[in-house]
């Protein structure tokens, strides 16, 4: 029982404040994301058998996931009952739930997001490849590649502004879970 009081308290510690951004970034509302965040733990600590984190952190996403569904389902019903929503705010509700159901939230949808970004990598020439290389994964200034490559500031700029707006798009979908996942690492 320690041991499962131990486990649950680093996994809280850890991750409250994941799960409550993860769950405000569909529901949007304060409260309720606090109040899913935590009935998610909650759940987790009922249904908690395996000792192994990654299972647990898997098992907490999908309790959330489905929390926020839940709560965005009831939204929808109560709203459109009492009429209180625009079209702009019911499509935006819309658009929340039907992103909520088409995220995987395991290692399947993290392999997912990786082999889009190398293809949309992929797709540019080799010399925008290295410069976002450069910059991102070197951590090299805009300067510093200019000089490296013998281009222009301007270009290298240009070429780095062009990767970002394509990964933003190819990666539109997996965007709330890859901060979700990678808040605080």
């Amino acid at each position: 029982m320690n041991h499962k009081i131990n486990t649950f308290n680093q996994l809280y510690k850890e991750y409250y404040r994941k799960a409550y951004l993860y769950a405000k970034s569909y529901v949007g509302d304060t409260f309720a994301s606090e109040d899913i965040a935590s009935e998610a733990m909650i759940t987790v600590w009922e249904k908690m058998r395996a000792s192994e984190k990654n299972e647990l952190v898997s098992f907490l996403f999908v309790v959330l996931k489905n929390k926020s569904l839940d709560y965005l389902r009831k939204k929808t019903i109560h709203d459109l009952y009492f009429e209180k929503m625009g079209d702009i705010g019911l499509a935006d509700l819309e658009i929340r739930i039907s992103s909520l159901e088409n995220s995987v939230p395991d290692s399947l949808f993290v392999s997912e997001a990786e082999s889009i970004i190398s293809e949309t990598l992929n797709s540019f020439s080799a010399q925008t490849r290295n410069i976002f290389h450069l910059s991102r994964i070197e951590g090299l200034t805009n300067v510093e590649i200019a000089s490296k490559i013998g281009l222009s500031e301007k270009s290298v700029e240009y070429h780095i502004g062009k990767v970002l707006k394509a990964l933003r798009i190819s990666l539109k979908d997996f965007f709330v879970f890859l901060i979700f996942l990678f808040l605080g690492k």
